[in-house]
């Protein structure tokens, strides 16, 4: 998987959300870049939902229910968590994808 399709663009720990640029995303290519950032965190996909101008994937990381979406307008990428729990997981994803893609 090539690293550079992302880049990190931030983290709001109190939200439960985790951003990533995705500089090369267009609708058509959404799937791709959402399948290759489950694949980079080694995460699952339960779910998938494709609207408009948004896609929305239920994903499962170390155990924990996620919602991966991928906006074009926006070139991003993100993933936030659904449930009070879930925290632990994205501050080790933010560091570990700090260091992976800086």
């Amino acid at each position: 998987m090539d690293n550079r399709l992302f880049s990190l663009s931030h983290f709001d720990a109190e939200e439960g959300r985790l951003v990533l640029a995705a500089d090369g995303l267009d609708f058509d290519n959404t799937e791709t870049y959402l399948e290759a950032f489950c694949q980079l965190i080694g995460a699952s996909v339960s779910d998938k939902q494709t609207d408009a101008d948004l896609h929305s994937w239920l994903v499962n990381f170390e155990g924990m229910r996620f919602m991966l979406k991928g906006e074009h307008y926006s070139a991003s990428v993100w993933l936030e968590k659904l449930d009070a729990d879930g925290d632990d997981e994205l501050a080790f994803l933010h560091g570990w994808l700090s260091k992976l893609l800086s």
